[in-house]
This record gives C-alpha cells, structure tokens and sequence, in this order.
C-alpha cells in the first residue's frame, strides 16, 4: 500500500509540469523534459519561421537552430514563463538572417526593409489580385497591437488561444473579442478606401 502511495506522489505528467519546472529539468539533464520542451512549442518556432517562406530545407535549418541555442542557453533563461517569447524572437533573428544572406546571394531589383511587423513579401500573383493588395494596405494601417493578433490567430499551423496569450501578454478570455474588433477595423478601412473614388478621366463637354 505503501509503495503505491508513493508512485502516485512522484507521478509528474510532463504536460502538466510548468515551462519553468521544465527547463529546471532540461538544464539538469532530464531528455524526458526537454522533448516535452519541444513538443510543448515546435508549433510555435515553425510557425514563425514558415511565415518567411522560405524553403523547406532552409526552414528546418532554422528550426534546428532555434533549438541548439536553446540548448545552450538553457540555464540562462532570466524568465522561464517567457520562453514562448524567446522562441519566438530566436526564430525570427535566425529568419531574418537566413533572408538577408539569400538576399545578398540572390541580387533583387528592390530592397524589401524586414522588420518584425512587416507582412511577408507578397508573391507578384498575389500583387495581381486587387483585392488582395488592397487588403494588404489596410492591413498596413491598423494599430500594431491589432496587425500581431491577426498574424498570430492566422499562422500555419495555427496556434492555440494559451501560446498566444503568452506571446502578447494579453488574458485568454480577450483575445476573441479583441480579434472582432480588429477585423470590424479592417473593414472600416477597406469601406473607407472603397469610398474614395478616382477622379474622373471624362471631360466636361464642350
């Protein structure tokens, strides 16, 4: 009866452990922890980097990089519960790397500025669809806070409510309402630019 009692007090699910409590574990050795590190937040680290397009062999360089320097700074980590975050911003740097040295490789008539808030650089078949390029100019002028929401609530694959709490700070319970704000916002924006008509190119009779 003993020994049962004492099984169950030192059972730990892995999905039950927090970020913190997991890193700990990592850091000290623990491999069952760490892959439930990588389980917990690969989606995450992909789906950031997918939002580059870049290919699929660059891509997953990129991811395994992510890793190994998490692996490296696993007892550095100041604020465990933010590691989200940290993923987040390491794939985005090694992204943005990976980008700008293809860049240098592959000469372009135009430069493209990356910056976290920036909307990947659309295909030309896309630019072709007016439509599409309109809402990408509205997208451009919504709020900050609003332009991250709706980038986070639309990755590939997508990301739960809890991971983009975390990545925004912003209550669970929240982030539903604020997704219809903005999308009202959006559409403000396009109604409004669907309003301003272009100036005729008739000329008065004479």
């Amino acid at each position: 009866m003993g020994q049962t009692g004492h099984h169950a007090l030192t059972l730990s699910p892995m999905t039950e452990r927090t970020t913190t409590q997991l890193l700990v574990a990592a850091a000290g050795g623990d491999a069952t922890a760490w892959n439930a590190i990588v389980a917990r937040y690969e989606r995450l680290v992909w789906s950031v980097v997918r939002g580059y397009r870049l290919d699929a062999a660059s891509a997953a360089d990129i991811a395994q990089t992510v890793w190994l320097k998490l692996v490296e700074n696993l007892d550095r980590i100041r604020e465990p519960e933010r590691l989200p975050s940290w993923l987040a911003t390491t794939a985005r740097n090694e992204a943005l790397r990976m980008v700008r040295a293809q860049q240098r490789t592959i000469p372009t008539e135009f430069e493209h500025d990356l910056v976290d808030d920036a909307l990947p650089a659309p295909d030309a078949a896309l630019l072709e669809n007016e439509q599409l390029a309109e809402l990408v100019t509205a997208f451009g002028e919504l709020p900050e806070e609003c332009r991250r929401l709706l980038r986070l609530l639309t990755t590939d694959p997508p990301l739960d409510y809890d991971t983009i709490s975390e990545l925004t700070g912003r209550p669970k319970g929240s982030i539903g309402p604020t997704r219809g704000r903005c999308i009202e916002r959006l559409r403000r924006i396009m109604h409004r630019h669907d309003d301003v008509a272009p100036p005729s190119e008739e000329r008065p009779a004479s």
